[in-house]
């Protein structure tokens, strides 16, 4: 009797131990098998790197503290990084993934359709084939830092007249310096003729303009001449002097209503969680009550023209002088945080880390 009792406890205890180990080694290896997982825009950037020979690598990669990270402009030059050219098909498609995640569906029609404009320009201007100073795939992409979710990095798209600079800090974003141009604003020939790329730029700040009464004007317009570009340029940190032109709070509801669709017009070039973001950012900085809208030049179509949407931490230019007011070049910068400048200043004095911090490459 005592041994059937003691033979049956050990059986008990063996398949005991049989069910329980197993399934022990299993919630261990479900752990290593499925680490912290990835925010679907560091997932994007990392695939885009994972795709790259080492060789491309080498023009795409640079340290979060490379100065490059800076160095932006929107014309025709020499630039840092991996161009579209260097690419493979598959590779063209997880960098345009990546900007797709940033970008809303306008803002990449509108990119792609400003780079179609390159290969206008090559036939406007009689350029030989050979001649690559206007190229619809001259556009490169940078990674700066490590993409990923817990330590600064960002990245950069740019050629001429786009410059698209991201900075990530625990996946909160910065946006800018952001710019997109268009020439010509019109095509006058060929295939894409009658295209103006930044149509609502134009004709929403136009519209808004001229709704305003005489005496409105008389304060919004700042100037009888449009300036040749847009004021802020591509200096490192935008600023200017001085509020000018008409406050929101000086314009009557409907006026309200069309000075607030022209700026969602230019947040809504990113995608929605994004612009959520950043209007909430106009918000918290003094409402729209904050933002002040100048107009320089003439009024008509075709009338060499600037404006500009300036708040406490936002400025929009819009500048369309060139070419007989033919070519169309607008910023958006962030006054306080462009490359991510106040994110950073916050996460720095947070976690205690200095800018070294994660800004190496395990790719």
């Amino acid at each position: 009797m005592k041994k059937t009792l003691l033979l049956s406890l050990v059986v008990v205890i063996i398949l005991g131990l049989y069910f329980w180990s197993p399934f022990e080694g299993q919630s261990k290896a479900s752990v290593a098998e499925n680490p912290k997982k990835e925010s679907p825009r560091v997932k994007a950037a990392n695939a885009f790197i994972k795709s790259l020979s080492e060789d491309l690598k080498a023009d795409a990669l640079f340290e979060f503290t490379d100065e490059e990270r800076f160095n932006w402009h929107f014309i025709p030059r020499e630039r840092e990084g991996l161009d579209l050219r260097k690419m493979n098909q598959d590779q063209r498609e997880k960098a345009f993934a990546l900007l797709a995640s940033y970008l809303s569906d306008e803002g990449i029609a509108k990119a792609k359709s400003v780079m179609s404009l390159e290969g206008v320009l090559k036939i406007l201007e009689n350029r030989k084939e050979s001649d690559d100073t206007r190229d619809p795939e001259k556009y490169f992409f940078s990674i700066f830092g490590t993409p990923t979710d817990d330590q600064p990095w960002g990245w950069r798209m740019e050629g001429h007249h786009l410059s698209f600079n991201f900075t990530s800090v625990s996946n909160e974003i910065s946006v800018t310096p952001a710019f997109m141009g268009a020439n010509p604003g019109k095509v006058p020939s060929g295939e894409k003729k009658g295209l103006r790329v930044l149509r609502a730029e134009e004709d929403m700040g136009r519209a808004f303009v001229k709704s305003l009464t005489s005496e409105q004007q008389k304060t919004a317009i700042i100037s009888k001449e449009a300036p040749d570009e847009v004021v802020t340029g591509a200096a490192r940190k935008a600023s200017l002097e001085k509020f000018e032109g008409i406050k929101f709070n000086a314009l009557n509801a409907s006026q309200q209503k069309d000075l607030q669709a022209l700026l969602d017009l230019y947040l809504g070039m990113m995608e929605k969680d994004i612009a959520k973001v950043q209007f909430k950012k106009v918000m918290d900085a003094g409402g729209l009550e904050s933002l002040y809208f100048a107009w320089a030049g003439d009024l008509e179509l075709g009338d060499r023209h600037y404006y500009r949407i300036h708040g406490p931490t936002i400025l929009i230019e819009y500048d369309n002088t060139q070419n007989d007011a033919n070519h169309v070049h607008v910023v958006w910068r962030d006054l306080t945080d462009d490359f991510g400048e106040d994110l950073l200043a916050k996460h720095y004095q947070t976690s205690g880390s200095d800018h070294r911090h994660g800004t190496g490459h395990d790719h």
